[in-house]
């Protein structure tokens, strides 16, 4: 790649590392794999909280902003995450030469909505429909006062997505997702998740627990904790451990009624991994059935069988290497059966098959570059 015509801005968020929760790993390593390609990454991060990481230097430049969290951003007609994220010092950043730019999210895109920016080729990256995923939230939010936010920012956000017209492209991560945005304005192109790895690296053989995995602190992974605790969990003799992230104190206590439920909490990523790959099963729940749960990635990638409820898996064309269950009887009879059989080497080698056909990091990144430098070349 010729340095002059291989740049790109990219707007996240937030600070991509650690790369720990799903919308970062995705941003970790599809900067990475662009780097990697040869574009130069001028990367802008909203900071409230995770600090400058040493790591994301090797990207071409790197510029933090801080977010604006005040509750005045609340009592906007923008949704929250936008308005928290605008400004202007990132324009003037953006303006300084005529380089395409990708915004992370929809919570990015004001500069789509900058006059100044109107002659640019600007690129979404969508996690999600938006409006959808914040519903859910608020159906799964106990709180009234957060439930309530949740409710007017989905609001907020369905009034404030035809901004995505405007977009030269929208990277969506599911089929699902890309049938919705090619419907509403015409302009999407499917590329999935990025992520850690390259091949499936599953153990063979059998292990002696039953894994559920996720942040704690959200509402939606507390709740699928909640029901598989109380209604498979509890009804089984077999060892069943649940991980993650800043637990509140009455998930705690229920995992202690349970004999055979172990909570094991805020565990770096080698201590993570090490139970994900020994688990026998790796059990996903969810009813949010928005963009892709990078959890299930994970666990494919490196865990043996990965039984999930159909929600989990909407959309993404991975129904072949899950084992798929709805009601609590159906997960008790398929953990049965599963905790009897090994995981073999022609199971690893079907599912790194699969997954090298849809989640292949260099594929999926040269697409990206075909439609960010072609749609540039037809305007230069």
């Amino acid at each position: 790649m010729n340095d002059a015509d291989y740049h790109l801005h990219i707007i996240a968020f937030d600070v991509p590392y650690p790369a720990n929760y799903g919308g970062v790993i995705d941003v970790f390593y599809r900067v990475k794999a662009l780097s990697e390609a040869g574009v130069k990454v001028h990367l802008h991060c909203f900071e409230y909280g995770r600090g400058e990481p040493e790591v994301l230097n090797r990207c071409h430049e790197v510029k933090y902003y801080k977010r604006d969290t005040s509750i005045w951003k609340q009592l906007r007609r923008e949704p929250y995450v936008v308005a928290s994220r605008k400004s202007e010092a990132l324009v003037q950043d953006l303006l300084k030469d005529d380089y395409p730019i990708l915004c992370e999210g929809l919570h990015t895109t004001a500069v789509l909505n900058d006059s100044r920016l109107k002659n640019r080729k600007i690129f979404v990256r969508a996690h999600n429909v938006e409006h959808d995923y914040y519903r859910l939230l608020a159906d799964s939010e106990p709180t009234f006062w957060k439930r309530w936010f949740y409710k007017m920012e989905a609001r907020k956000l369905q009034r404030y997505e035809p901004v995505l017209k405007k977009a030269a492209a929208v990277f969506s991560v599911t089929q699902k997702d890309n049938d919705y945005f090619n419907a509403q304005y015409g302009n999407a192109v499917l590329v999935p998740s990025f992520n850690s790895v390259s091949r499936v690296c599953s153990e063979t053989g059998r292990g002696d627990y039953v894994l559920y995995h996720g942040n704690l602190s959200v509402a939606e992974n507390k709740k699928a904790a909640e029901w598989l605790i109380l209604h498979v969990f509890s009804e089984i003799n077999i060892p069943c451990v649940v991980a993650g992230l800043n637990p509140p104190d009455s998930l705690r206590q229920l995992c202690d009624r349970y004999p055979n439920v172990a909570l094991k909490t805020n565990l770096d990523d080698a201590e993570m991994m090490d139970l994900i790959r020994n688990a026998q099963i790796n059990v996903m729940v969810t009813d949010q059935p928005t963009g892709l749960k990078l959890k299930l990635l994970n666990a494919l990638y490196n865990g043996r069988f990965c039984l999930v409820n159909g929600d989990m898996i909407r959309g993404t064309s991975l129904d072949p290497l899950c084992i798929v269950a709805e009601t609590p009887e159906e997960f008790i009879g398929e953990i049965k059966r599963l905790m009897k059989e090994d995981f073999t080497e022609d199971d690893v080698e079907e599912r790194d098959n699969a997954m090298r056909e849809l989640y292949q990091n260099e594929r999926n990144v040269s697409v990206m570059i075909q439609t960010i430098y072609s749609m540039r070349e037809q305007t230069t």
